[in-house]
């Protein structure tokens, strides 16, 4: 027969989560549901609610242009930082999985970014690509105005924040290659098969749970995306960098539309979450344990 629990058996471990659940609270859930609040308000320069006009927010949003051109940009940059970061970090992984000398120099070089601040780093790709002193430039013979251009400035800062995000996904995949069995590719190499194929049929493959895992973690980074762009080009020229956590921090605290920023918020939330779901439904048919 089960001896009947105590109340304090029974509910005297939930006590180890208040803390945490206050933490949360605090920094997380109030924050949150206080932004779907104030969305629902036109609100004064402090940011106090001042009139209610529900979803008003929300449709002004999406009959606006600028905030449209936000999205597209954003979708844009997004694409070239998550595909341009991962492929950075698998490279740099694979060239970094055997043993030779030196790899230890290597391996912290290729690691590096992740240690690096994006607005020191942002600060030196300004230098960097600067149209007169600009080292790109004079080793290219180029004459570009790289951040003033609308044709290069998106694709600049999404580079940048692409090699700041290859050092985390480096760890990620070298982490994964070494849980990989070393015997597979023996017996692949018995079999005949070339590198590329041993790396398209087994590497791939059993780098799909990390592979999925980054992709999501890369999408949330690249959604929230703010100081390169803060820094490099300030939403411009025009409005071709202006990413939607930048057009939420011009609004709130350039416009003082702290209603129409809260808006912005809680749709970029939309849309990463829905993201994220959709990413779970289709990793149930293409990640292998």
């Amino acid at each position: 027969m089960k001896r009947k629990l105590s109340v304090k058996e029974r509910f005297g471990p939930y006590g180890y989560l208040v803390p945490s659940l206050l933490i949360f609270a605090i920094f997380l859930f109030y924050p949150f549901f206080k932004t779907i609040f104030i969305s629902l308000y036109k609100t004064n320069k402090l940011g106090q609610p001042k009139l209610f006009v529900g979803l008003g927010n929300y449709i002004e949003l999406l009959q606006s242009k600028s905030f449209a051109n936000s999205l597209v940009v954003t979708l844009i940059f997004v694409v070239i930082v998550v595909a341009g970061s991962m492929i950075l970090g698998l490279i740099a992984a694979v060239l970094c999985n055997k043993a030779f000398p030196g790899i230890r120099i290597f391996s912290t070089a290729y690691a590096l970014p992740m240690a690096i601040a994006s607005s020191s780093a942002a600060m030196i790709f300004k230098i960097i690509l600067h149209p007169s002193v600009g080292i790109l430039n004079k080793l290219t013979g180029l004459e570009i105005n790289w951040i003033s251009d609308p044709k290069y400035a998106l694709v600049c800062v999404a580079v940048l924040t692409a090699w700041l995000n290859s050092g985390i996904n480096f760890l990620y995949f070298s982490a994964g290659l070494a849980n990989i069995d070393e015997s597979i590719y023996e017996r692949a190499s018995v079999d005949g098969a070339s590198s590329f194929q041993k790396f398209f049929h087994l590497t791939l493959p059993g780098l799909s749970p990390i592979l999925f895992y980054t992709l999501v973690v890369n999408i949330i980074q690249a959604f929230q995306s703010f100081g390169q762009v803060k820094i490099l080009t300030q939403g411009g020229p025009g409005e071709s960098t202006n990413l939607i956590v930048y057009s939420i921090y011009r609004d709130a605290f350039f416009n003082y539309r702290f209603g129409s920023a809260a808006a912005q918020s809680v749709i970029l939330f939309l849309i990463v979450m829905a993201l994220t779901l959709i990413m779970f439904k289709i990793e149930k048919k293409g990640v292998k344990y």
